[in-house]
């Protein structure tokens, strides 16, 4: 079954936010307190957690996601991540799936800006997420209240008093500081470029699409189920700022007998509505891009049609396929 462009389920930021603590933005876990049984980098893993029975390890019980032995003295457990790009903090999910009889009861999150990658001992950290009960085996999402202005590079996860933590997702906007004649990817999710919707992306997600390296694996691409009707798929997305595309790069990386055949991109200056406005808007944007003929495995470089300042495009891959990275050159509009 594909996964929906939009979960009801889930809160709003997790749709206009990205995850900044995604390890392929560069985010790291630095410093815990303890993870003797299960280390602290696997908290932040993209992939959803998983429970493998009978696995042990020379600790205990292998378990997917950060998980600190029981404390048997006073105080609580912590982690501290180093986010992937510094932004403005939205909401978070702590995720803990699997974690049933080893769950922490509460949690609480703190945030800094530091250029260190493990943040000095007196630098001055701020509650973000006051102290919240947690269950076992669940997801939690929670919004953090934004603050104007405020932006950090880390984050620190405090555990009350210790236990298990499958994923921790920390969504927000970032804000880089650029050059203002700067050519740089208007489509990096480390500048702030997002998906707003997407039709179709059963074996892998459009979000991958924004990713800043190339694809490891056919795995981290944006991969549609076969089409057995007339049509394209097709993903929104909406670009770090307003800007003038100037070059178009669609990389289709590990994509061999399942590559998109050929793609194309629409783009228009949107000033208000939804992102569900947009899905039916979008059939009639101005094409900027013709459709072109793609290739398995290589970077195709083109150059658009039509440059005019936009705010999100379309990309249509025709009819069905896989295509890793969709980098949009260009420079913000004045």
């Amino acid at each position: 079954m594909a996964i929906p462009a939009f979960d009801p389920d889930t809160p709003a930021f997790t749709r206009t936010g990205i995850n900044l603590a995604d390890p392929r933005l560069g985010a790291q876990a630095v410093l815990t307190s303890d993870d003797f049984f299960a280390p602290m980098a696997r908290m932040l893993a993209p992939e959803p957690a998983m429970f493998i029975a009978g696995k042990y390890d020379d600790n205990g019980k292998w378990m997917d996601g950060w998980e600190s032995r029981r404390k048997r003295v006073s105080g609580h457990d912590f982690c501290i991540v180093k986010l992937g790009v510094a932004g403005e903090l939205m909401g978070v999910d702590i995720d803990t799936s699997h974690f049933t009889g080893n769950f922490p009861p509460a949690a609480s999150i703190d945030a800094c800006r530091s250029d260190d990658d493990i943040p000095h001992s007196d630098t001055q950290w701020t509650e973000v997420l006051p102290a919240v009960a947690l269950n076992g085996n669940a997801h939690h999402f929670l919004a953090i209240e934004p603050v104007a202005g405020a932006v950090y590079t880390h984050v620190r996860l405090n555990i009350y008093p210790d236990g298990g933590v499958a994923r921790l997702r920390v969504f927000g906007r970032p804000r880089r500081e650029l050059a203002p004649d700067a050519e740089f990817n208007l489509a990096s999710a480390m500048h702030g470029a997002r998906i707003v919707a997407v039709n179709d992306q059963h074996y892998g997600l459009a979000s991958n699409l924004l990713l800043p390296a190339r694809a490891a694996d056919m795995g981290e691409g944006w991969e549609t189920r076969r089409r057995r009707e007339p049509g394209c798929d097709w993903c929104i997305v909406e670009l770090a700022v307003p800007g003038e595309i100037s070059k178009v790069n669609v990389d289709t990386a590990h994509f061999k007998g399942n590559f998109a055949d050929r793609c194309s991109l629409q783009g228009a200056f949107v000033t208000a509505g939804t992102d569900e406005s947009l899905i039916t808007q979008s059939m009639f944007w101005p094409v900027l891009l013709e459709e072109q003929k793609l290739e398995m495995d290589r970077v195709h470089a083109f150059t658009p049609e039509r440059i005019m300042p936009v705010t999100h495009v379309r990309f249509n891959i025709l009819p069905d396929g896989g295509v890793s990275r969709l980098c949009l050159f260009g420079h913000a509009s004045r």
